[in-house]
């Protein structure tokens, strides 16, 4: 198969629009048309996972981190990155990044830590506007089901846990039919009065091109009437951060202790104790510091990030345990929910996990 189709399950969920504005994700060396001989998942690409991919024939490295993240005016091998990027080209090896899209997603990067700590009840922390559309179709009612089917089909008409959302009103729509048209109804220079029905549905903008196919290609008209609208309002699964409820209370003493197992760590950093239970717990995989504030107003009793500065710690201010374990140890389980993603679609097909730990942070004990 081609590389480019297993980008495009990649970005089916995560789509390279929900990236944030300062971000590099999406295919960074190499060319969507080449045939992928395997995938090699990692967090960071490094010429030692060049290296690794290479001995293992993948010609596809899928990274969450972008090994280009600022603009390279010269590349002759002075740093790692003009190095690995220098080697992969050599080697005929595509990288793709797939970062903060796949933040922005709540079965993203925070969902996968949200599976480790077995959280419930989960929602965005954060939620993003300006990431939905809504679209009004006009539509003969012979077609109705027709071009309704096939929007949702791709992907249209989700609101939260609600699939297939669809809103519908009944009208009359007006024509007159000029010289060389081929109308599906009414006759060349007559005006036509059509009984029509008003279709609306909500979708992310990522689906405008693919949604507009479909329509186009399950309607009946020559020219079909539509109109598109940006709307304010969030998209419940897109957003920065997560916020979940433990499935039982514990202390902070034991939630300490459960994020130290589960994230396999030797320390933690934390604010003072509260004394308090933990129930409730928002999460932000690798650098969270933008979030505490947001963590503090949606109550949560813990905060669970990366990357935490000396003063930023003040800011739990007895109201929340702020608790750093780590910028690579937060997100060490998206290289499973990558690996997991691609088998999904592609169970026979060479989808590999790297077994070089790029974490490039060391501890003296």
């Amino acid at each position: 198969m081609k590389i480019g189709e297993i980008i495009r399950i990649l970005e089916n969920v995560a789509p390279l629009s929900l990236q944030e504005s300062y971000d590099n994700a999406g295919l960074l060396t190499g060319n969507r048309d080449w045939i992928c001989k395997g995938v090699l998942c990692t967090l960071d690409s490094t010429e030692a996972i060049i290296d690794e991919a290479i001995s293992k024939n993948c010609n596809l490295i899928i990274a969450h981190h972008p090994i280009i993240f600022k603009g390279l005016k010269q590349i002759n091998g002075k740093n790692y990155v003009e190095r690995t990027i220098i080697k992969a080209i050599k080697q005929d090896i595509a990288i793709y990044a797939i970062h903060t899209n796949l933040d922005n997603v709540i079965e993203g990067v925070n969902g996968r830590i949200g599976d480790e700590l077995g959280l419930v009840d989960r929602r965005i922390l954060v939620p993003k506007t300006s990431t939905l559309k809504k679209l009004y179709c006009f539509v003969p009612l012979s077609h109705l089901e027709q071009v309704r089917s096939a929007l949702f089909e791709a992907g249209a008409g989700e609101i939260g846990k609600y699939t297939e959302c669809s809103f519908t009103s009944e009208g009359s729509g007006t024509f007159r039919a000029g010289a060389g048209a081929e109308p599906y109804v009414g006759e060349i220079g007559k005006l036509q009065v059509e009984p029509e029905v008003k279709l609306e549905v909500v979708f992310q903008s990522s689906l405008q091109s693919q949604l507009i196919r479909s329509m186009k290609a399950a309607h009946p008209y020559e020219e079909m009437a539509y109109d598109i609208f940006s709307t304010d309002n969030p998209h419940p699964g897109i957003g920065s951060g997560l916020m979940g409820r433990l499935p039982q209370i514990m202390d902070e003493g034991a939630f300490l202790g459960l994020l130290k197992k589960k994230f396999k760590l030797s320390l933690i950093r934390h604010s003072s104790l509260r004394n308090r239970p933990v129930e409730t717990v928002a999460i932000c995989g690798g650098a969270g510091s933008f979030l505490i504030n947001s963590s503090l107003a949606s109550g949560a009793d813990a905060f669970v990030t990366a990357d935490l500065k000396y003063h930023e710690f003040f800011d739990a201010d007895g109201k929340t345990l702020l608790c750093d374990l780590g910028h690579f140890e937060t997100e060490q389980f998206t290289i499973d929910l990558l690996a997991d993603l691609l088998r999904q679609k592609f169970p026979t097909f060479a989808i590999l996990k790297s077994d070089i730990n790029t974490n490039p942070v060391y501890y003296y004990f």
